[in-house]
């Protein structure tokens, strides 16, 4: 490897997130950055420009990459660094004895030849980098080889000791008001295992939560940032907005994405790791164009996969920060944010790379009565929502089971007749592959005891990830279909519709070759959902791709009152005979 560092510096970050109380695909990552080692070549030099990022308060610039390597290969990629200066490090858990790695992985990189096809023979070459506002400094380093042969709320740099953190506030065109935020981080030795707690683990700056009450219902707000120096100067974001929500049961217009499984990309070509969420951008860039049509979003489980890579989580933010910091951006807990051996999570995978929940648990607000159980309900106008953790025991007798059934049972109908179930895994139905060679259609006791509370409180619709692609059930209980319908319900509630929309971005799963009765609609594709509620009497669903936004499944609910109150099977209050 040779490596000379360059400094580049950005004046000043801020972040921030708003939460409710087949094209463009990139190659996969290929750089083994656990056997990456030090081993400096004199004659090779690196340079950037510009090397003073933000004069002008941007958070995003772009940057440009000089080369020369005296000893070109067609392996020679260039990595982004930050901090700055990545020094070497003693094997982690070393097999043999081995030279030193270096301490942290690069951000990103990019092939060196990417910009230049003459690069192998020349070594000579220049590549332009896409950089967001770290809260440090930056240095790029060039190397050779390491290819392996398998695929791999608003945050700042200022502590409380160094400013004190607010946000500026009020309706549009009045005056406005401040209020404080708390301010939170986590540190390496929170991290469960590696690569969190080792080469993936970056400093992630401060994580600040503000809370702006008394909202008048359905006001735009204006908002921006503030840090308070010590000097008694000011550090400011620039200037967002938002609209208030719907006061609970308000018979309006309500429009609400959901999705699961998005990830991350780089727009500037760049790989990283675990990059393997080829339609990230494009779910993100139609969700953009589309803002003004939405109210709420929620994003149900594996949100970065960064797999214990920590830089990740400032690129993910970075993409989301259009949309999170417009309208709310609600999340759910999913295996890749959660689980770790021997952690407390309910499955004893590493999928989290060492996370174990710290990271999504510190930076996204979520109304939770504990951080660490990832399950809470949450109410939008005419809808009322329940978030269940599918990485923590929900199994009937369980604590979360208690609280599945206290929000199912705390919801009234007349003002809020749109009830919603979600998890990350499949805890209804799914004809995903896997699935199927188990015979169940679903995450083993998935919906063993939760179908019954479904059926009991009359859940319209039930959303999961996990399943990279799109489905659709018919309304079922017990393995039965109990509506012929498949374009248009009404009258009495059933039975809940089951909806696997996980295919947002990561890799693509697939479907079993045999389709099963209950599954109305399958799609091996990118996209996400959007409901959108007219009324207390009338409901849009519609699955858009990805690609280009268009809808390509929908159905329609339409009913009243009554028939949410009616009997149905396993679903009728007792009676008497008494007058």
């Amino acid at each position: 490897m040779v490596w000379f560092w360059v400094l580049v510096l950005f004046t000043a970050n801020l972040k921030l997130g708003l939460a409710h109380i087949h094209g463009g695909e990139q190659p996969l990552a290929k750089i083994n950055i656990l056997q990456t080692t030090v081993a400096l070549h004199e004659s090779a030099s690196i340079s950037a420009e510009p090397v003073l990022l933000g004069l002008k308060g941007e958070d995003t610039e772009w940057i440009t990459v000089n080369f020369v390597n005296p000893k070109p290969s067609l392996d020679d990629w260039v990595g982004v660094f930050s901090p700055a200066n990545p020094s070497a490090c003693p094997p982690v858990n070393e097999r043999k004895k081995q030279l030193p790695y270096i301490c942290s992985a690069p951000i990103k990189y990019k092939y060196a030849n990417e910009s230049s096809s003459s690069y192998a023979k020349t070594g000579t070459a220049s590549l332009r980098f896409q950089l967001i506002n770290q809260r440090a400094d930056f240095s790029f380093a060039l190397f050779s080889g390491g290819l392996s042969d398998m695929t791999v709320t608003w945050t700042s740099g200022y502590d409380i000791d160094e400013a004190v953190p607010f946000v500026e506030w009020g309706r549009k065109g009045d005056l406005q008001v401040r209020s404080p935020a708390g301010t939170l981080t986590f540190k390496q030795n929170s991290m469960c295992g590696s690569p969190a707690s080792t080469v993936g683990w970056r400093d992630p700056g401060f994580i600040h939560t503000s809370f702006l009450k008394d909202l008048w219902p359905n006001f735009v707000y204006m908002y921006r940032i503030g840090h308070l120096l010590y000097n008694g100067s000011v550090v400011w974001s620039k200037t967002y907005s938002f609209k208030s929500s719907p006061y609970p049961g308000q018979n309006s217009l309500q429009r609400v994405v959901i999705f699961g499984d998005m990830g991350k990309a780089e727009r500037d070509g760049s790989n990283e790791y675990s990059d393997y969420q080829p339609g990230s951008l494009n779910t993100t860039d139609q969700l953009i164009r589309d803002l003004d049509n939405i109210d709420i979003v929620f994003h149900i489980g594996d949100l970065t996969y960064s797999n214990g890579y920590i830089s990740q989580w400032d690129q993910f933010t970075a993409q989301v920060e259009p949309i999170a910091s417009t309208v709310p951006y609600m999340i759910a807990s999913g295996n890749h944010e959660r689980d770790w051996p021997n952690s407390g999570s309910f499955y004893d995978t590493p999928d989290s790379g060492g996370e174990c929940g710290v990271p999504a648990e510190t930076m996204f607000y979520y109304p939770a009565e504990n951080k660490a159980k990832f399950w809470y309900s949450t109410d939008y106008g005419l809808f009322h929502f329940c978030i269940a953790d599918s990485e923590h025991d929900w199994r009937e007798g369980s604590e979360q089971y208690r609280f599945i059934e206290q929000c199912l049972a705390s919801v009234d109908r007349h003002r809020q007749p749109w009830l919603i179930f979600s998890a990350h895994r499949v805890l209804g139905y799914s004809s995903n592959d896997w699935y199927s060679q188990e015979g169940a259609y679903e995450e083993p006791m998935g919906r063993d005891g939760l179908q019954k509370l479904w059926q009991k409180y009359k859940v319209d619709i039930a959303f999961y990830g996990h399943v990279h692609n799109y489905e659709r059930s018919c309304p079922i209980y017990q393995n039965q279909c109990v509506n012929k319908e498949k374009n248009h319900y009404s009258g009495t509630v059933n039975g809940t519709i089951h909806v696997v929309v996980g295919g947002a971005g990561s890799h693509l799963s697939k479907f079993s070759q045999l389709i099963p009765y209950w599954s109305i609609y399958r799609d091996y594709d990118f996209g996400f959902v959007k409901l959108t509620a007219f009324n207390q009497s009338s409901l849009l669903f519609e699955y858009k791709k990805s690609r280009d936004g268009k809808v390509y499944d929908s159905f329609t609910i339409s009913r009243e009152y009554k028939d949410v109150l009616a009997c149905v099977h396993d679903g009728c209050e007792p009676t008497t005979l008494a007058s």
